[in-house]
């Protein structure tokens, strides 16, 4: 069955592949393919809203089923591609069928690292990516008293917020010296520090977890290196993901972190696509190839292969960004920061509303605002247009970053 276009996976990156394509006028055939048994769905509520029961299925599914059937897109949930063929342009499935493909995208994703120390296995150790382990954690949440959570990255101090907000004494623990180190500037991993300090939760950096302590089977407390322990009645890892990068490989796809495609997105066989968390990219804005994790990138790169496959080829070329909410703060970041030299702050960090702009000797690479969205929205118009800006413009509030060209 099938043919024309065959999409591996529902995500945000899978499900924007197959509704591009309709938009852009494809007649052939798609498959959308994944191993969930839902309807495709967004993740970021996942930590926050689904789970503190503000938003619910109708806002975290993409679209109603109907939305599939009148845009001819022949969803196929709770199935696995296992292996592609590449000669006979077929995928084959776990339940034995195959499906043959013109074009072939890959939007496999990404899961969990696992916390390679003695009791992780234990009852009421979870982890955090689909949802049904968002599900699981909101009925485990409902339950428990203490929770610990492992890794001060966004998904770790979203729940963390989240898990506060419901009552819950919580506790973070960052093998770090700071929260969130691969993606902001200290200035902002302090000003989160402070933030979830006011609001009760415990922070611990530099803490090595040396053992999940359990007691009939059941998470009890989680120790460190040095010995300190920490009670929990639940522990939720948060340390980080691995590109899903098996089926590529085995058919022989360069892969190295994350699916190994060009500016166009595609891999070594000019019929196969690789978009999302699981590719790894040349990407102008780092100025190397790089592997991004975030709704945009998913969004950005789907449209973009969409285009390729109905016959308007372009290179991907769109700026990233990324937000985090935690209580009622809202930080928004635009351009990679990797490698910046220099920052300077615009607005006072006292009244919890700034930005720091990030600087590669003359040039802004990055701008993080936390709680003005207005920053954030030049931000993305100066760094995609490549506008220079000064380091005193930057910090300079009488100066209006609008009408810099």
């Amino acid at each position: 069955m099938a043919d024309g276009c065959v999409v591996v996976g529902t995500g945000q990156a899978g499900f924007e592949v197959a509704a591009s394509l309709r938009e852009a006028g494809y007649e052939e055939p798609i498959a959308l393919v994944g191993e969930e048994p839902h309807l495709p769905y967004q993740r970021p509520p996942l930590s926050k809203g689904f789970v503190l029961d503000t938003q619910g299925m109708d806002e975290v599914e993409l679209r109603p089923d109907a939305f599939y059937r009148d845009h001819r897109i022949d969803l196929v949930p709770g199935e696995r591609v296992t292996a592609i063929d590449r000669a006979a342009r077929r995928v084959r499935l776990a339940s034995g069928g195959e499906l043959a493909f013109q074009s072939l995208v890959l939007a496999v994703g990404a899961h969990n690292r696992g916390l390679p120390v003695d009791g992780a296995e234990l009852d009421g150790v979870v982890y955090l990516r689909t949802l049904d382990e968002s599900i699981a954690l909101k009925q485990r949440l409902a339950a428990s008293a203490q929770v610990v959570v492992i890794g001060g990255g966004f998904i770790g101090l979203e729940v963390a917020a989240s898990a506060c907000v419901l009552g819950k004494a919580v506790t973070v623990l960052e093998a770090q010296p700071r929260l969130m180190p691969r993606v902001v500037a200290p200035r902002i991993s302090e000003f989160y520090r402070e933030l979830h300090a006011a609001k009760g939760v415990t922070i611990v950096c530099e803490a090595a977890v040396a053992e999940i302590e359990g007691y009939g089977g059941r998470v009890r407390a989680v120790r460190l290196s040095g010995g300190a322990s920490y009670p929990a009645d639940l522990v939720v890892v948060g340390i980080g993901v691995a590109p899903n990068v098996e089926v590529a490989q085995t058919a022989g796809l360069p892969v190295s972190n994350g699916i190994a495609v060009d500016e166009h997105l595609q891999t070594a066989d000019p019929a196969i696509y690789a978009v999302g968390d699981c590719a790894e990219h040349p990407n102008a804005f780092a100025g190397r190839r790089v592997r991004l994790e975030s709704v945009q990138n998913a969004a950005d790169q789907a449209r973009c292969v969409a285009a390729s496959i109905a016959g308007r080829r372009a290179p991907y070329t769109a700026l990233p960004w990324f937000w985090t909410d935690q209580f009622d703060v809202r930080l928004q970041m635009a351009g990679l920061s990797q490698g910046y030299d220099s920052i300077v702050t615009r607005g006072n960090p006292g009244t919890r509303k700034f930005s720091v702009f990030y600087f590669r000797g003359p040039q802004l690479v990055a701008v993080d605002s936390i709680n003005r969205p207005a920053d954030h929205i030049v931000a993305r118009r100066l760094l995609s247009a490549h506008v220079g800006v000064t380091p005193e413009q930057a910090g300079d509030e009488s100066v209006d970053l609008r009408k810099l060209r």
